[in-house]
C-alpha cells in the first residue's frame, strides 16, 4: 500500500463552517472537507485533508522566462504552477511542452485560455485541444478547460486519461457574481460535465458577493476552486483555506497576474500566513474605501503569529458598512478596524458604543462579542494620535512626562471633520488646547467646532490663519494618500506658523503632505 492510499483512508478532521447550516448540509460539509489526495508518481502534491494548494500563474511571453519563473515559484514555496500557454509568443506545442511539462520542477496546471473566456488565444479549439492533450500525455497533473467546450474535450480524452491526472472544468464571469442558486446550478453543470475539480471565478461588484462563493464552496461535494476577482473579492483568495477551497493563486510579483485581484505568493505566505489558516481561524480586517494602502495587515498578522493566535487580518474594500456587517455576521468574523469613510457610520451599526466613541461620534474599532455576536464600538484614534503629538513636543523640548499636557493653551488646527478629525478634536480639547477645525466643506467644520467648543475655517482661510506662532497642525484627511500623492492640504508658506505637524497619511512615506513639505522646504 502506498503512502497516499494510507493517507486517504485516515478519517477526515472536523470541519466547521461559520454560516448557519442544517444537519444534512453539515453532513455534506464533512464529506467535502476530506479531499482525496492525488496519486502522482512523478510529483508530490501535498493536498491532504483539505489543505489548500498555492498556485503561481505563469504568464511570461517566452518559454525561457516561464521556466525561470517556474523555478522562482518553487523557491517561493508554491505547490503548483499554472502554465498559461495562451500568453506565449510563437508557441510550438511539442517543442515547448516538452520543456515546460517534461522538465517541470513541481506539479503543473496547464491552461490554454481562449479570448472568449478572458484569455489570449484566438485560434480554433482543435489546435488548442491537441496542445492540452499533449500536456496531459507528457505528465501534466492538471488541465483546465472551459465549461462551454468541456463535453468535447472530455470525449477526446475519455480513453487515454491517466490515473494521476485531474481535469479542471472552469467558468469565468468578468461582470458580476450570480446568486447562490445560480452558482449552485453552475456547480452541478460542471460536475455533470465530468470535472474532477470544479473551478468558478466571478467578479465582486460588492464585497458581500464573496459570501455567496464561500457558501457554494463549503457545500460542494467535489474539490472546488472558487474565487471572486477584483479588489473587493480579495478576501475570497485569502480565506480560501478556511472554507475548504482546493487552490488559490499567488503571483510572483505585481504585473504578473493572470486575473484581477491576485495577491503575491510572498504576501500569502509572509503577510497572511496562509499555511496556518484553517476552519477554526478567526477573521479580522480593516474596513475602508480605499483600503489597499493600509499597513495594518502587515503589523497585525505579525502580531498574531508572534502571539500564537489563530487569526488572520485582511484588507476589506467596503462600499456599504451596514450590508457588509449583516453579511459577515458569524462570530468567526471577530472584529474590524474602521477607516475612511466608515468611522461615523460605524457608530450607528454597533449594538453598543463606548462612551468616549459616542462623545466623539466616530468608531474606529468594532469587536464582535463571542457570547452573543453583538457589535461593540470603540475609538482609539484620539489616544494614539494625541499621545504621539505630546511625546513629539516633549522630545523636542528634552523634557519627560509632565502633569500638564504640552497641548494646554496651544492653538491646535485640525484639517478634516470626519471620524479621525472628530477624534483628534475631542482629544485636543480634553488636553486644554484651543481647537480650530478646517475643512473643504465649511458646514461640516462648523458643525464639529460647535460640538467641541472650537473655531471653524475653510481650507482657503487656513492659508492666512496666523493668530500666534508655535501652533500645532494635524492633517486627518486622505489628501496626499496614494494614489493622489502630489496633493497637499496646505501650502509651504502657511506651514511656517506651526511648530508641530502631525500627518495621518502614512502611505506613501514620501507624499506631498505637510510632513514632506516641511522637510523639503526646511519649514520650522
Amino acid at each position: 500500500m502506498n503512502r497516499s492510499t494510507k493517507l486517504h483512508q485516515q478519517p477526515p478532521p472536523p470541519f466547521r463552517f461559520s454560516f448557519s447550516l442544517s444537519s444534512s448540509q453539515c453532513q455534506g460539509v464533512c464529506r467535502r472537507a476530506s479531499f482525496f489526495p492525488l496519486h502522482c508518481e512523478s510529483k508530490s502534491i501535498p493536498h491532504i485533508h483539505g489543505m489548500t494548494l498555492l498556485c503561481v500563474p505563469l504568464v511570461a511571453k517566452s518559454v525561457e522566462q516561464m521556466m525561470a519563473d517556474m523555478a522562482a515559484a518553487k523557491a517561493h514555496g508554491a505547490d503548483v504552477v499554472e502554465i498559461r500557454l495562451d500568453h506565449l509568443s510563437d508557441f510550438e506545442p511539442r517543442r515547448d511542452l516538452q520543456l515546460l511539462v517534461g522538465d517541470r520542477p513541481l506539479p503543473v496546471l496547464v491552461t490554454y485560455r481562449p479570448k472568449w473566456e478572458g484569455g489570449e488565444y484566438e485560434g480554433d479549439d482543435k489546435q488548442r485541444f491537441e496542445a492540452l492533450c499533449l500536456a496531459m500525455e507528457l505528465g501534466a497533473e492538471y488541465v483546465d478547460v472551459e465549461l462551454k467546450v468541456a463535453d468535447d474535450f472530455v470525449r477526446l480524452i475519455s480513453e487515454k486519461k491517466p490515473d494521476n491526472f485531474k481535469l479542471i472544468i472552469s467558468s469565468h464571469n468578468y461582470q458580476s457574481t450570480p446568486s447562490s442558486e445560480e452558482l449552485s446550478g453552475l456547480v452541478a453543470r460542471i460536475q455533470a460535465a465530468g470535472a474532477d475539480i470544479v473551478k468558478i471565478a466571478t467578479t465582486a461588484v460588492d464585497i458581500v458577493d464573496v459570501t455567496r462563493m464561500f457558501q457554494v464552496i463549503v457545500h460542494c461535494q467535489v474539490p472546488m476552486i472558487g474565487l471572486v476577482m477584483g479588489e473587493r473579492g480579495l478576501v475570497s483568495r485569502l480565506l480560501c483555506p478556511k472554507f475548504g477551497g482546493y487552490l488559490t493563486f499567488g503571483t510572483l510579483g505585481v504585473g504578473k497576474e493572470s486575473a484581477p485581484g491576485q495577491p503575491t505568493i510572498s504576501d500569502l505566505l509572509n503577510v497572511y500566513n496562509i499555511r496556518q489558516i484553517g476552519a477554526d481561524t478567526k477573521f479580522f480586517g480593516i474596513v475602508g474605501k480605499p483600503v489597499g494602502h493600509s499597513k495594518s495587515p502587515v503589523l497585525l498578522n505579525a502580531a498574531f503569529k508572534s502571539a500564537g493566535f489563530d487569526a488572520v487580518y485582511v484588507p476589506l474594500l467596503v462600499d456599504d458598512l451596514v450590508s457588509f456587517l449583516n453579511a459577515y455576521s458569524s462570530t468567526d468574523f471577530a472584529g474590524f478596524s474602521c477607516t475612511i469613510p466608515h468611522k461615523e457610520a460605524a457608530v450607528r451599526c454597533c449594538d453598543k458604543v463606548d462612551p468616549v466613541a459616542k462623545s466623539i461620534g466616530a468608531v474606529n474599532t468594532i469587536i464582535r462579542r463571542p457570547s452573543d455576536g453583538k457589535l461593540i464600538g470603540y475609538n482609539t484614534d484620539y489616544v494614539g494620535a494625541i499621545s504621539a503629538i505630546e511625546d513629539g513636543i516633549r522630545g523636542s523640548r528634552g523634557v519627560g512626562k509632565e502633569t500638564v499636557s504640552p497641548l494646554a493653551g496651544k492653538v491646535f488646527v485640525i484639517i478634516g471633520a470626519g471620524g479621525a478629525g472628530k477624534a483628534l478634536a475631542y482629544g485636543a480639547k480634553e488636553k486644554g488646547a484651543k481647537v480650530v477645525i478646517a475643512n473643504r466643506t465649511y458646514e461640516r467644520a462648523r458643525e464639529l467646532a460647535n460640538l467641541i467648543g472650537g473655531h471653524a475655517l475653510t481650507l482657503s482661510e487656513l492659508e492666512t490663519f496666523h493668530p500666534e506662532d508655535g501652533m500645532i497642525l494635524a492633517n486627518t484627511t486622505s489628501i496626499g494618500m496614494q494614489p493622489n500623492v502630489n496633493e497637499t492640504p496646505i501650502s509651504k508658506q502657511a506651514l511656517g506658523s506651526y511648530s508641530v505637524v502631525f500627518d495621518a497619511v502614512y502611505t506613501p512615506k514620501a507624499s506631498n503632505g505637510p510632513i514632506r513639505t516641511i522637510h523639503k522646504f526646511d519649514c520650522p
